[in-house]
């Protein structure tokens, strides 16, 4: 019966687990890069140390026994642990340790996310062993996954404030009001008027967009969405008219299916924010910060609060 686990039974145990992926001695062969009767024995010695046979195997095919099927979990488990805290181990004697979990909105300009990856470049050349995780949600949800330590760092548009959340703008996204092909006012855009445009059905946010100044009469907003895919569906309807971001629109503009009503007189700007909690940041996060302010200021930004 196995007491205490060996080098030895690590390497056994990574031979049965091989043995079970492959789904029989015979094809483990290509994977372990050993023959038939070495792979054979090693199970044999694994099985009297374990004193219980894991597996049948022979010419009646290859079949794990009631005990073998539990040790797969087990050694899986086992494995699993091994290799975590031997990596730990080996990454001891670097500065940044972890992982880090980064939120962001779907849909922003290529632009900005360069800007992220570059910050990932930057963080990447620091004294770190630290792996990346990215989650892609609306902006409600990057700020619950925020409050519930989830994620360390979202960037997005976010149209409120959590007191125990901390906001800093890092950009500004330009938001143009289109129509699509087939609406009355489609051929004679780009230099429409108030009257004429607030004469329309629209399709708006179901969140408030204190940026967009534009005033429009009762029962003008016919349609609403939560994000910039469903409000682009009704545009290009031929049935409402919209605002979308500029870069998202712009590949319709060029087929054709979409324009702008006016884009010097209907138009507003949404700032992007970084968003942490609030209070003192792990050594990872704050180093990931000061990257992403960096690549922002690089380019002429001023990185401002709230």
């Amino acid at each position: 019966m196995l007491r205490t686990i060996s080098d030895l039974d690590l390497r056994l145990l990574r031979v049965f687990l091989a043995v079970v992926d492959a789904g029989g001695v015979t094809p483990a062969q290509t994977t372990l890069n050993v023959g038939q009767s070495t792979i054979s024995a090693q199970l044999s010695t694994l099985e009297t140390r374990l004193g219980y046979r894991l597996c049948e195997r022979g010419r009646g095919g290859f079949r794990l026994t009631p005990r073998g099927e539990r040790m797969v979990d087990l050694a899986r488990e086992l494995l699993t642990v091994v290799d975590d805290i031997g990596e730990r181990a080996r990454n001891m004697g670097r500065q940044l340790v972890g992982t880090l979990h980064l939120g962001l909105i779907g849909h922003t300009p290529m632009s900005h996310n360069a800007r992220i990856s570059q910050a990932i470049a930057r963080f990447k050349a620091r004294s770190q062993a630290v792996r990346f995780s990215i989650s892609v949600r609306a902006p409600g949800e990057l700020e619950e996954k925020l409050l519930s330590g989830e994620i360390e760092v979202a960037v997005g548009y976010f149209w409120h404030r959590v007191t125990s959340l901390s906001y800093t703008r890092l950009f500004v996204e330009r938001q143009v009001a289109y129509c699509g092909q087939g609406h009355p006012l489609f051929e004679r855009a780009g230099t429409l008027t108030h009257e004429e445009v607030t004469a329309h059905e629209w399709a708006w946010r179901s969140y408030p967009l204190p940026e967009a100044q534009l005033t429009l009469p009762a029962g003008a907003i016919t349609a609403q969405a939560d994000n910039m895919e469903a409000v682009a569906v009704f545009i290009l309807s031929g049935h409402h008219l919209g605002f979308l971001p500029e870069h998202f629109a712009q590949p319709y503009v060029e087929q054709g299916l979409l324009r702008a009503l006016n884009p010097e007189r209907f138009h507003y700007e949404v700032p992007f924010h970084m968003v942490t909690r609030q209070g003192r940041h792990s050594d990872v996060v704050a180093a990931f910060i000061e990257d992403l302010q960096a690549v922002h200021l690089g380019e002429g930004d001023v990185l401002l609060p709230g």
